[in-house]
């Protein structure tokens, strides 16, 4: 039992510096950048499931929030998460446990994985996109224009690279009785 504990631990500390080593790196497009958490996100969940990827994400968080520069283009602090885009910061937790539940309760199957991501990400646009209206004081189809449809092909592709090398890895970790069978 306790060496399941620190596995458990081990892995989501893993997930979470990933998540701190790719989630600086954006490519600004606009008001909102394309960043790397997502795809993490998509493939902690994969590998780990709802809960130890959202705790996974949130330890990922918290670093951001005490001020590392984690957060896309290298920036951390409060001020992050109160910003316009702080939003999507919240909105990926709903992403990690919607994906999450999902995948565990499928089985990680290909289409059902597909849809699981789809339907977190739609929860997380919905979220930080309201968040961003709010902040920004702009209409609904402007945040629209500038935070979720520019992205729609990015979250789409990074989901399948997530389910694709997921699927390897997952395996790999369950031959090497690093993830439970």
């Amino acid at each position: 039992m306790r060496n399941e504990s620190v596995k458990t631990m081990t892995m989501c500390a893993i997930m979470a510096a990933l998540m701190c080593i790719l989630g600086p790196m954006s490519i600004p497009i606009g008001a909102v950048p394309i960043s790397f958490t997502n795809l993490v996100i998509y493939l902690t969940v994969y590998l780990l499931g709802a809960k130890k990827g959202c705790i996974s994400y949130l330890i990922y968080m918290l670093l951001g929030v005490v001020g590392l520069p984690v957060f896309s283009g290298y920036t951390g602090g409060i001020a992050k998460l109160a910003g316009p885009t702080g939003g999507y910061l919240v909105g990926f937790i709903l992403l990690a446990l919607i994906s999450g539940i999902v995948l565990e309760k499928t089985n990680r199957n290909i289409v059902w994985s597909f849809v699981g991501m789809v339907a977190g990400t739609a929860i997380a646009y919905l979220f930080g996109t309201v968040w961003f209206v709010i902040q920004a004081q702009c209409t609904v189809s402007y945040a629209f224009s500038v935070c979720v449809m520019p992205f729609i092909p990015f979250d789409l592709l990074k989901m399948v690279i997530a389910i694709a090398l997921g699927k390897v890895v997952f395996i790999a970790l369950r031959r090497s009785s690093l993830l439970p069978a």
